[in-house]
């Protein structure tokens, strides 16, 4: 499907989301917060209208929105303004606007809060939720990503690490709970409710079932890449323990939980750095340095041989 005239069809959205529960403050052209083949979000005033990725599961995706809508989830995600459309072939939904992390300011980043929410999360009692519901689409991604890097970057001298970190075996991590997860947890996923200003989770397209260790997973994948202070790590850590968070015990060494999915990121956040830098026609950076070297340490453990 082209994407010509998606973003027009957007902004006339977003007016309309904008201007139905009264007079708009913000009147104008309107801004786009992103226009990836992926998604696209534009933003009226208070609010912003996603086209999803072409191919996007109707049924799995309205049942996510229902769980961002739910009485259970209020205060832990941000409900939806409208039911879903199709905009040029493309399912849309309209949200409203929330105020998100400032990137400028990494020493005020809510750690603390994306655990306490992500705790909350976890422990929504899922006899009590409309069903059927997806499963967490997070483990899917680690493939999607060594794919594409595969396609993209097959003969940068890294591939080969981050292929192998892919396919080295980890300890089986048993006793793991089922629980509903958000599926793609970083800051860009935080933004302050228009209502109180609280923190709230964004983005259901991943949210499902599963173990919600691949919630904890990239913040801990960065912390053992030296991306995440270990300041930073440990309060994430002790805040979703504190807040009783079934993904891990209550106490004790976290990583019997954590190795695999931590690995997995670490390897979904390589093989998409190769991918980009290739597909950009760059060396990749410093940070991407990092996950791939991290990457590299995982091939050459004992059991990656």
């Amino acid at each position: 499907m082209t994407r010509e005239g998606l973003l027009p069809a957007l902004h006339r959205v977003a007016r309309d989301a904008a201007h139905r529960g009264g007079t708009c403050r913000a009147c104008g052209r309107g801004s786009v917060l992103a226009d990836r083949p992926d998604a696209a979000v534009v933003r009226h005033g208070a609010a912003v209208v996603k086209a999803h990725a072409e191919g996007t599961d109707p049924a799995a995706h309205r049942a996510r929105l229902a769980l961002a809508a739910h009485p259970l989830l209020a205060g832990i995600l941000l409900p939806p303004l409208d039911p879903p459309a199709e905009v040029r072939g493309r399912l849309v939904t309209a949200w409203p606007y929330g105020v998100p992390v400032d990137p400028a300011e990494p020493d005020a980043a809510p750690w603390e809060e994306a655990a306490r929410l992500l705790a909350r999360l976890h422990s929504v009692p899922l006899e009590a939720l409309p069903g059927p519901l997806p499963p967490v689409r997070a483990p899917l991604k680690v493939a999607a990503a060594v794919a594409r890097m595969r396609a993209a970057a097959p003969a940068h001298p890294a591939a080969r690490a981050v292929q192998r970190a892919h396919t080295a075996p980890v300890p089986d991590a048993a006793g793991a709970p089922v629980a509903l997860c958000h599926g793609d947890l970083h800051l860009g996923q935080l933004v302050r409710g228009p209502e109180d200003g609280r923190w709230l989770l964004i983005d259901i397209d991943d949210a499902g079932l599963g173990d919600p260790a691949w919630d904890l997973a990239r913040p801990a994948a960065w912390y053992a890449a030296g991306l995440l202070p270990p300041e930073v790590w440990a309060r994430f850590l002790g805040a979703y323990r504190a807040a009783g968070g079934p993904a891990l015990p209550a106490a004790g060494d976290p990583w019997p939980r954590l190795e695999g999915p931590a690995r997995a990121l670490t390897v979904q956040t390589a093989a998409l750095a190769l991918a980009k830098a290739a597909e950009q026609g760059r060396p990749i950076d410093e940070v991407e340095q990092l996950v791939v070297a991290a990457c590299e340490r995982i091939a050459a453990l004992p059991q990656a041989n």
